[in-house]
């Protein structure tokens, strides 16, 4: 079993940063690709990106793509999501999650563990 917490969620204005933490319990994070995805108030959860067991590859949804990046310290059991350029429309609760598919997946079926989530909230 793998345990996800994420931390680093809050309230930035437009145009601010903002960088996302997923801590995973247990010594076995390095066999996981690691996901981020999102949910806004009353729409489907959305593919955010994703990373590889070692951090080589990565692969973002279209609306996030040359905005926010994806990285992981595997020695800290942890993936990061490093959100720039942030609009209204990034407002969500933004959630990690863990997959032992050892492609770079977009969908969250193929995701085994998740994390309770973190809330962003970009302003005006």
């Amino acid at each position: 079993q793998v345990q996800l917490v994420e931390s680093g969620g809050g309230l930035v204005q437009a145009g601010g940063s903002l960088r996302l933490s997923c801590t995973a319990s247990g010594r076995t994070f390095s066999t996981y690709a690691m996901g981020w995805f999102r949910q806004a108030p009353g729409k489907e959860r959305e593919f955010v990106g994703a990373i590889s067991l070692n951090g080589g590859g990565t692969k973002y949804g279209d609306s996030v793509k040359g905005r926010f990046t994806i990285s992981r310290d595997n020695a800290k059991n942890t993936v990061f999501l490093q959100m720039n350029s942030l609009k209204l429309e990034d407002t969500a609760v933004y959630y990690c999650a863990g997959t032992r598919y050892v492609g770079l997946t977009s969908v969250a079926a193929a995701y085994n563990y998740w994390g309770q989530g973190t809330r962003v909230t970009v302003s005006s």
